[in-house]
């Protein structure tokens, strides 16, 4: 018996000031979280500087649940473009169309990343950027699309702000 499985994901980080005052790219106080949207379950949380490794391992579990459990992932962040990059290259598909030059590389079917772009005052080249971003092309075949009002990291922002009024900072130093 097939059973149809949906996993919606938040992704979000947040920054503590660990020991003096720092620039927080240079800080060792980062977390990333990645929660379940549904039941509130925390799949991958991890401190340390903001650096690509810690940004590689949270997209190394998103890769895993999809590609242990789902047939249906949904990555929603906060606007930090590294999440797709690395998921995009870690797990990428070559669709061969038939028509002339290189494939194109696409998600996986079933895999869709949206960003939020929180700040109005965000520009590109273009002008101002949307409110939603698709940051990587999908597979065609990918039926579940999001609403625009459904992508949001509210979830994990409520946790971040919970979070960071338990966490001791003797977690975040150095042994």
């Amino acid at each position: 018996m097939n059973e149809f499985v949906k996993l919606v994901i938040e992704g979000d980080e947040l920054y503590t000031k660990v020991g003096k005052n720092k620039e927080a790219s240079a800080s060792e106080g980062w977390t990333i979280v990645l929660m379940d949207r549904a039941s509130r379950f925390i799949w991958h949380l991890k401190c340390g500087r903001k650096e690509q490794k810690l940004f590689l391992e949270a997209m190394m579990t998103v890769a895993e649940l999809f590609e242990r459990s789902a047939e249906s992932l949904q990555l929603f962040t906060d606007g930090e473009k590294r999440y797709s990059q690395l998921l995009f290259d870690i797990c990428h598909e070559v669709l061969r169309t038939g028509k002339r030059g290189r494939p194109t590389k696409v998600l996986p079917k079933g895999m869709v990343v949206r960003l939020k772009n929180k700040s109005s005052k965000r520009r590109d080249s273009e002008g101002k950027l949307k409110k939603v971003e698709t940051p990587k092309p999908e597979h065609p075949e990918t039926t579940e699309k999001p609403e625009e009002k459904d992508v949001y990291a509210n979830h994990v922002g409520a946790f971040n702000s919970h979070w960071c009024q338990l966490k001791p900072k003797c977690l975040l130093t150095k042994d």
